[in-house]
């Protein structure tokens, strides 16, 4: 039902915009969360935004570098990643939950595939 996408292999400094579209199930209502796994790290919350898109938060590391956005209409979550650094890369997933924005993944109900995301010269 949420399917991230986006992700591929860019040079430090560089910038990728990560998609998450949502099939059968409305957008309108459901808060998104953007998290990532490194190898060997746990999981983290990266980003989060309400259902109405009226607020955002941000894990420190990417803060006034990475922007989350929506796009009800269309049921599409977006992630754009400005600046990125090597230790930004990960398996990059997206997540939606009737309740409030959070970057706690266990207050997820629904969890997209992966998109790969390298930073790398």
């Amino acid at each position: 039902q949420l399917q991230a996408s986006g992700g591929g292999l860019v040079q430090p400094g560089g910038s990728l915009s990560l998609s998450c579209t949502l099939s059968g199930i409305t957008l309108d209502h459901l808060a998104i969360g953007w998290f990532r796994q490194a190898p060997g790290k746990e999981r983290e919350g990266v980003s989060c935004i309400t259902g109405s898109g009226s607020s955002s938060y941000y894990t420190d590391s990417v803060k006034g570098r990475f922007t989350i956005s929506r796009d009800n209409a269309k049921k599409t979550a977006y992630l754009q990643m400005n600046s990125l650094k090597p230790e930004d890369t990960a398996v990059y997933y997206c997540a939606a939950t009737v309740f409030g924005a959070t970057l706690v993944q266990n207050g997820y109900e629904y969890w997209g595939q992966e998109t790969q995301v390298t930073v790398s010269s």
